[in-house]
């Protein structure tokens, strides 16, 4: 095949898309449920865990590999993980009913585990799903509710009371329509009201799917940052992002400033506990150091981190 970059692959993806409408028609053209009524059912508090999780995530390269193994070294002793990645994946796509892009490269570590053999194990107390990017293409041609709704049934089926969660990512910092536009937008527009809402909506009352906001955090530290000029070494967003040999940001793919400040959010819904006072200083997936925050960037991180997840009341966590 045409060799694809997980960049190609994050924005790819209308082949076939013919069928996909005509397969979504029911999850595209019912009205929606607001995204107040989401919130609604979302409100309340779940009993905090008690003692280390064991977790599964299921995504992409915006989950990544060095995330969820600065989770483990944030959370308590004993936390363990699994994952299913792809390239811009679908969770059409990890069901088996499309193509997995990039799965043998995005999957070549010791902690894969095939999705479906995982969630029917019962072995995990946390399910975390993750949707592609752009999210109105996985809403108009990927069935994203159907999906999301068939993946929570299925853990609940194996094991009653596992915590299921849908982790909000972003799309790109060169978007037309503005970055910090769409984060403020999406949420309600397209997260809540078109793939949480349809999917609990198809789902018992008794199974919730709640919210990891890691779009929200991004937005509401930027904002901090750049509001006072830049703090420490996060000068403005970019600062977030991978870049090129040659300087060139990635525009999706966060460093590890940010992965550390998506792992803080894990941590706050995960554990319903606050993340200000954890260390800062971490390693990636394979053992290297990672860039660490400066103290004042680590705590700023912390701080927006407790207070979003804790202000917006979809985590499970009381206001």
């Amino acid at each position: 095949m045409v060799k694809m970059t997980r960049r190609m692959a994050i924005f790819a993806g209308l082949a076939g898309a013919g069928a996909a409408v005509a397969g979504s028609l029911y999850w595209t053209l019912t009205r929606p449920p607001s995204a107040a009524s989401v919130r609604a059912r979302l409100a309340g508090s779940l009993p905090a865990p008690q003692g280390a999780l064991n977790v599964f995530h299921l995504g992409h390269s915006l989950v990544n590999r060095d995330m969820p193994a600065m989770l483990a070294q944030l959370a308590p002793q004993g936390h363990s993980y699994n994952s299913q990645l792809g390239w811009g994946t679908t969770l059409q796509a990890h069901w088996g009913d499309a193509t997995i892009a990039g799965f043998e490269a995005e999957n070549a570590h010791p902690r894969f585990r095939a999705a479906h053999e995982a969630v029917e194990s019962g072995d995990y107390d946390a399910f975390i799903l993750t949707e592609m990017v752009e999210i109105r293409d996985a809403i108009r041609y990927f069935e994203s509710p159907r999906y999301l709704a068939q993946w929570a049934r299925k853990a609940v089926e194996a094991r009653p009371d596992v915590r299921l969660y849908l982790y909000e990512t972003w799309h790109p910092l060169d978007d037309p329509d503005g970055w910090l536009e769409r984060l403020d937008r999406d949420l309600d527009r397209y997260w809540l009201s078109r793939v949480l809402g349809p999917a609990l909506k198809d789902l018992p009352q008794t199974a919730q799917i709640r919210v990891i906001p890691a779009g929200q955090v991004l937005a509401a530290f930027v904002r901090k940052v750049e509001a006072q000029g830049g703090l420490g070494n996060v000068r403005d967003r970019t600062d977030l992002f991978q870049r090129s040999g040659d300087g060139t940001v990635d525009p999706i793919h966060l460093n590890d400033l940010g992965n550390y400040l998506v792992a803080l959010v894990h941590y706050a819904v995960l554990y319903q506990a606050d993340p200000v006072g954890l260390p800062a200083t971490l390693t990636k997936a394979d053992g290297a150091p990672a860039t660490a925050p400066e103290p004042e960037v680590a705590r700023l991180m912390q701080e927006v981190a407790r207070d979003v997840v804790h202000s917006l009341g979809l985590s499970g966590l009381s206001a």
